[in-house]
């Protein structure tokens, strides 16, 4: 089969079009013929070798050499052939998911019945690649970890980029108060994506309008905004949610108006993500769209910044 290999850690330009064997499924997973993928903040970090939470993605990704050479965790395909144990899925069925172990950008690719759901048939291959790994993100820390409420007051800080435009949603789902922070050329696709009230942060600094909210979600990370720096602009019982894991680990242990999360994917939340896109209630943003062969170029993209949603990538042309 076609797959882009790294063999080596570093810039976009390690990633070449190889043929490599076709991978064949373990007695819980299943073989999929790739459709489509994505681009995730994961694999550029595992692409160029960074360490992230204290080294974890260094044990997964490798420390001298990658560990798999085939990158990719999003899929949206066909089951081609299943495990002796799957009983989830048969041959022939559409679905889409995350893998918890890379290899997507691929023709083929092997995958736990346990992290696939049937694919939304309202979505593209394309359209539905751009979806498990950055909603259940989302979807993970606003409501698995706490719970949004009608009566609350919630802030997406990056409400542009993979997981805000899926935060902005999923808060809609539960409250009419949202609020979501991005700049100025994406503060209209902000609003149609649902948030009542939208803060451009190139002119205003949302920490020092003397509004408060009960939670406030950072789907950037990096440090972009912290709790410290969010604490006035948070209620009583505010809580602070972010996606930087490492930045909030420990702080999280000793308070609990900091939550930090690893995000969980599975059949369960894909398939609630499914019913709200099968009925218009979630979508995707699709940015740009890449042939397999054109990954390079996809992920120099990625890392220009500043994205109004998701890189897709097709396989089957």
């Amino acid at each position: 089969m076609k797959a882009i290999v790294y063999e080596e850690f570093g810039p976009p330009d390690v990633l070449k079009l190889m043929d490599v064997e076709k991978p064949l499924p373990k007695d819980n997973e299943l073989l999929i013929k790739v459709h489509a993928t994505s681009v995730n903040a994961l694999d550029i970090i595992f692409r160029s070798g960074a360490s992230l939470l204290y080294g974890v993605t260094k044990l997964m990704a490798g420390f001298k050499k990658p560990k798999s050479k085939i990158l990719g965790f999003d899929v949206s395909g066909e089951v081609v052939s299943v495990g002796n144990d799957v009983t989830k899925f048969k041959k022939g069925d559409l679905v889409y998911g995350a893998g918890q172990n890379p290899g997507a950008n691929s023709e083929y690719y092997c995958i736990s019945e346990n992290t696939v759901a049937l694919k939304p048939s309202n979505m593209s291959h394309e359209e539905a690649a751009t979806i498990p790994d950055v909603a259940c993100t989302a979807y993970t820390g606003l409501i698995d970890k706490n719970s949004v409420k009608e009566t609350d007051k919630v802030l997406i800080y990056g409400a542009s980029g993979g997981v805000g435009i899926f935060a902005i949603q999923i808060a809609k789902l539960f409250t009419n108060e949202v609020t979501a922070v991005c700049s100025t050329d994406k503060l209209d696709q902000a609003k149609e994506l649902g948030a009542k009230e939208v803060i451009d942060y190139t002119k205003e600094d949302f920490t020092k309008n003397g509004q408060t909210y009960d939670v406030i979600f950072d789907a950037v990370g990096r440090k972009k905004i912290t709790f410290k720096s969010c604490k006035n602009s948070l209620g009583n019982n505010g809580i602070f949610i972010t996606v930087d894991l490492e930045s909030v680990l420990f702080k999280s242990i000793f308070s609990k108006r900091i939550s930090s999360y690893f995000a969980k994917v599975d059949t369960e939340r894909l398939d609630i993500l499914r019913n709200h896109i099968e009925a218009g209630k979630i979508r995707t943003v699709v940015e740009k769209t890449f042939l397999l062969s054109e990954l390079a170029e996809a992920h120099k993209y990625y890392e220009k910044g500043h994205l109004k949603g998701k890189i897709a990538i097709k396989v089957v042309e």
